[in-house]
């Protein structure tokens, strides 16, 4: 369903009994799509990813050494 801001605005809880009800609603400014409503899972629908020590590794660096503030990082 495409509602424009202004319909958005006038009509936000009949959109959001609608999205309750499975229905995805795109707002558009001018035509364009700029946002959309959908509806959240429950937290018992939602999938967590399993933590795994390690998992990480490889993809995180810390540099040693100095900030001069100019965002480079000297190492003496």
């Amino acid at each position: 369903m495409n509602v424009s801001v202004a319909e958005a605005t006038n009509t936000l809880p009949d959109l959001i009994r609608a999205v309750e009800h499975g229905t995805n609603v795109i707002i558009t400014l001018e035509g364009k799509p700029v946002a959309q409503l959908s509806a959240l899972l429950a937290p018992e629908q939602r999938e967590r990813r399993k933590v795994v020590f390690g998992g990480m590794k490889g993809r995180i660096q810390l540099r040693v050494g100095r900030s001069d503030h100019s965002g480079r990082i000297s190492c003496r």
